[in-house]
């Protein structure tokens, strides 16, 4: 991306953290029964055309909008920034580098203030805002809290054809570079980056794009993701769950991802670590280490790599998907089989079994 000397002397917004997702469903009935029924999301307030929803431990209106709509697709990556200002920079700074911005003083849905939405280099839509309205933080309402209780958004992941573009525009936005996916002719397959003090608040995995892989919500312990697994399988209902539950290498986190009523993927996401130090190293993986998705050596099905959401225009349609021209991470790590698996300077093995059978 070139940037002009005038734009690259711009402040970019103090961006704190994701903050919601803006998400279009195609049946509002039962991704509520999805999000608020299974997974025990709190709604903040609803209506025939939409449902604002939090974790238990938000104090901001919602960190998930479930809007009706006739393509299932993400609308908005939220994020909340420092101060007032720092909205008319996000404006300021994506305009100087030739972005579509919107800007609306009563926000774009209920519950947020004064906010800027862009259609960013990569062709998502973003959203910056500071404006909102404050709800009840259920921190304390164990008596509310169900055994799977999400307590915060943690994340979103975006799909990309080019991860290094993405990944030098974010970090000329402020983002921080916490771990990343290489082989040893310098091919990026993925990157984490993160501006609150953990692994990420948004990631990039490269493939056809721009899409939107997942959004996940944290729970408190591992315990929490066993829980959900237990309840889906009670429930009759363990179709839904695509990946895990497992441990990742990228992140060390415990996860577990799983599919709404429209396809859109949601993950469970537990004890990653701190990295709020200046000088907090870059972990680099080899895209030939096979734990590095999963800890324990499990493959990644290939839905999670082919499969993902679209994301819209400011307009409201799809953005047309661009073909990923570098290698493909599922090419180079499962074989023709479907469920082998590689370690670097090893053979590929045909033993660790996935959606094959």
């Amino acid at each position: 991306m070139s940037v002009s000397a005038a734009a690259s002397e711009l402040t970019p917004p103090d961006i704190v953290r994701c903050a919601y997702l803006d998400l279009v469903v195609t049946d509002l009935a039962a991704s509520r029964e999805f999000y608020v029924d299974t997974l025990g999301l709190v709604v903040t307030e609803e209506d025939d055309e939409a449902i604002y929803l939090r974790s238990f431990e938000e104090f901001i209106h919602h960190n998930l909008v479930l809007r009706k709509g006739p393509v299932a697709a993400a609308a908005a990556f939220a994020f909340r920034v420092r101060t007032p200002e720092d909205v008319d920079r996000a404006e300021q700074w994506f305009a100087a580098r030739g972005c579509r911005a919107e800007r609306r003083k009563d926000g774009f849905v209920k519950g947020i203030g004064d906010a800027v939405r862009v259609t960013d280099p990569l062709g998502f839509p973003y959203e910056f805002f500071y404006e909102v309205e404050h709800v009840e933080r259920l921190a304390w309402s164990y008596d509310l809290h169900t055994p799977g209780a999400l307590v915060r958004l943690d994340h979103f992941n975006q799909v990309t054809p080019d991860v290094p573009k993405g990944r030098a525009y974010l970090e000329e936005l402020g983002f921080r570079v916490t771990e990343d996916i290489k082989d040893e002719e310098g091919t990026t397959y993925a990157a984490w980056l993160r501006r609150k003090s953990t692994v990420h608040d948004t990631a990039l995995t490269g493939g056809d794009g721009p899409r939107l892989h997942h959004i996940a919500f944290a729970t408190h312990e591992k315990h929490n993701i066993l829980a959900i697994c237990d309840k889906l399988g009670a429930l009759r209902k363990s179709d839904v769950i695509e990946r895990g539950p497992g441990r990742h290498g990228v992140s060390n986190a415990f996860y577990l991802y799983i599919r709404d009523p429209d396809g859109h993927r949601v993950e469970i996401y537990t004890q990653d670590y701190y990295t709020g130090d200046p000088d907090n190293p870059v972990v680099t993986w080899d895209v030939h280490d096979n734990q590095r998705r999963d800890w324990w050596g499990n493959p990644v099905v290939p839905s999670w790599y082919t499969e993902a959401s679209p994301v819209l225009d400011l307009d409201g349609n799809p953005q047309p998907v661009r073909e990923r021209t570098d290698t493909s991470e599922m090419a180079v790590t499962v074989g023709a089989d479907g469920f082998s698996y590689t370690r670097k300077d090893d053979v590929a093995e045909g033993f660790k079994l996935g959606n094959s059978l």
